[in-house]
């Protein structure tokens, strides 16, 4: 797969640019021939990721995709090639304080991006990201396969299993008969790497506090999670994308991105290996959970592995040791985050090479 070729002169929409994973996206598809449209709300902390990327090829607009009116003129006026729907209210903690908000942003919102797509009157490819959490966790330790039933206790989880049934439905009556859609929705698990600074979440919880010199409080030791860096579900969308235009098949379809259940690890043992790239690091387990979180959380991606040929590469102890090696890179020597992002870019097309190619 040549990336150069894949997107020279595409002209590429990204909802949530100025999140985490959409800073991380942006910055990558900035090497190549494009234009990027980034459609998102103000980053939520001063210390973010997208603050720091490279901005050259992209048209930074501030909007909330909970308004159709202004989401559709602005959509239809850039007339994209190639979609990736990232925006998203995605903390578990915050939902349950501000249900409303996420409910709006992650359902209703994911109707209006849909909805748009079907009015753009040319050739489009969509992937529209949801998350593992959109399965209702019957802690099957098999892991979570693409038929499996949807749904979620807490209001994050329900809202990411709404905007898979919306995506759903909204193809089999709508999108399916537009000739000029190519779209599927894609499923990863907890992604982790340098530059997140959102709160509640584990390896920025605990990088922000180790870097001032104080203890983590853990809350949930046990649970499990299907952790990755977050180049390895990106590169699941640009795989997906590509393929989408290759294969009708999987039109209206939807794919898991995750590690292979060995890789799965608990929040004990992700501090337990962050601890020997961070020496200072120190942590404390809490007896007491503020909310029901659920424990077990396992993703099956043979599915991605047989039809896009996708796999997950970094152990998470690589995983691991490139994140806690970017941000002490960060706070210690004060690197340049551009640099630092490019390096990682670099190793990770490096070890894909096979995949791909530039």
């Amino acid at each position: 797969m040549n990336l150069n070729k894949f997107y020279n002169k595409k002209k590429i929409l990204i909802t949530g640019h100025t999140g985490f994973k959409g800073s991380w996206l942006v910055h990558w598809l900035s090497r190549y021939n494009v234009k990027i449209l980034g459609i998102g709300l103000d980053p939520y902390n001063k210390l973010c990721l997208f603050k720091y990327i490279n901005k050259k090829k992209l048209i930074d607009k501030r909007l909330d995709i909970v308004n159709y009116k202004k989401l559709e003129q602005c959509i239809l006026k850039f007339k994209p090639d190639i979609i990736y729907h990232l925006a998203a209210q995605a903390l578990v903690k915050k939902s349950v304080s501000n249900p409303l908000e996420t409910f709006k942003t992650n359902i209703i919102g994911t109707a209006n991006v849909l909805s748009c797509i079907n009015k753009l009157n040319k050739k489009t490819t969509s992937v529209i990201i949801t998350s593992d959490k959109c399965y209702e966790n019957l802690k099957l330790i098999r892991g979570y396969n693409e038929k499996d039933r949807l749904g979620g206790h807490d209001p994050y989880s329900a809202s990411k299993a709404s905007a898979e049934i919306v995506f759903k439905s909204f193809f089999d009556t709508i999108l399916k008969k537009n000739k000029n859609v190519k779209i599927a929705s894609a499923r990863a698990g907890n992604v982790i790497g340098g530059g997140d600074w959102s709160s509640d979440r584990l390896i920025p919880d605990c990088v922000k506090a180790w870097s001032s010199g104080k203890k983590v409080y853990i809350r949930n030791p046990n649970a499990t999670r299907p952790w990755q860096h977050v180049l390895e579900p990106l590169s699941g969308y640009i795989i997906l994308s590509y393929h989408l235009n290759k294969n009708k098949n999987i039109n209206g379809d939807s794919f898991n991105f995750g590690p292979r259940f060995n890789e799965v690890a608990t929040v004990k043992k992700v501090l337990q290996i962050s601890k020997k790239f961070w020496d200072s690091a120190k942590f404390h387990i809490y007896k007491e959970n503020f909310f029901k979180e659920d424990a077990l959380l396992r993703l099956d991606s043979s599915k991605a592995k047989k039809i896009l040929k996708w796999k997950k590469i970094l152990s998470i102890e690589r995983t691991l040791e490139l994140t806690m090696s970017w941000y002490d890179k960060f706070y210690k020597n004060n690197d340049d985050v551009k640099d630092l992002l490019k390096d990682d870019i670099d190793y990770y097309l490096k070890l894909t090479k096979r995949t791909f190619n530039e």
